[in-house]
């Protein structure tokens, strides 16, 4: 099986700061991936990057056999860890847009999330807490049919009661020809959802192990492997 997202030796520096390190690693279709690290070690440069928000400096990513660029972007759906979206802007406006722009957007199933999810289509995010205007994101976002979801912080600004719901549509809406890589703080609640994890630290990959395999042999959950690697 060729893997949907092959990343190569990829390096990517900002002035002096390099933020990537001749990264390697591989994602295979049907998987939920975690791309875990402390603040710092790469995780949204690496997001930015195979979303084609950002250029490489050296190496390569290549998704579904394409290198990043248009082909990719028409595959790729990408929650960034910021909202970018425009504050007046009403819910169903935001709709209408996706579904004009991506062929793959599915208004039905966005409607569906935002009424599970106690959100008005005809709300402006000008009106909105931080964690509604997070919930519309990853609403427009997973509406999407895409081949690769990157999902920087998924949950962080959402309320506990709301998370069970959105890790739900997490696992029930990607196929088996797709894949989705998350970065996350909140392990423990995101661990129950993966099925591969990757430890990253100051741009490099430390490990990259199955969650049944780190079980196995660590006898431990992935948050207390991370704690122990990761402590101070």
């Amino acid at each position: 099986m060729n893997p949907l997202l092959n990343c190569v030796h990829v390096t990517k520096s900002f002035g002096s700061f390099t933020a990537l390190s001749d990264l390697s690693f591989q994602i295979y279709p049907g998987r939920i991936v975690g791309l875990l690290g402390p603040n710092g070690s790469g995780k949204s440069t690496f997001m930015k990057l195979a979303s084609g928000l950002l250029t490489l400096d050296q190496g390569e990513i290549t998704i579904h056999g394409h290198a990043v660029g248009i082909e990719t972007k028409k595959i790729v759906s990408y929650l960034p860890e910021r909202t970018y979206l425009d504050e007046w802007t009403k819910v169903s406006a935001l709709i209408d847009y996706f579904g004009d722009f991506y062929k793959d957007f599915n208004k039905n199933k966005a409607y569906e999330m935002l009424q599970c999810l106690c959100v008005s289509p005809k709300e402006s995010l000008k009106t909105m807490s931080k964690g509604t205007k997070e919930k519309v994101q990853l609403i427009l976002v997973m509406s999407r049919d895409a081949m690769l979801y990157l999902l920087d912080e998924p949950i962080g600004g959402v309320d506990p009661a709301s998370r069970d719901y959105i890790l739900n549509k997490i696992i029930t809406n990607y196929h088996e020809h797709g894949s989705i890589l998350i970065t996350t703080h909140l392990i423990q609640d995101i661990e129950p959802i993966l099925d591969d994890v990757l430890f990253i630290q100051n741009g490099q990959i430390t490990l990259s192990k199955s969650v049944d395999d780190i079980r196995s042999q660590e006898g431990k959950s992935i948050d207390t492997l991370f704690r122990e690697v990761f402590k101070c």
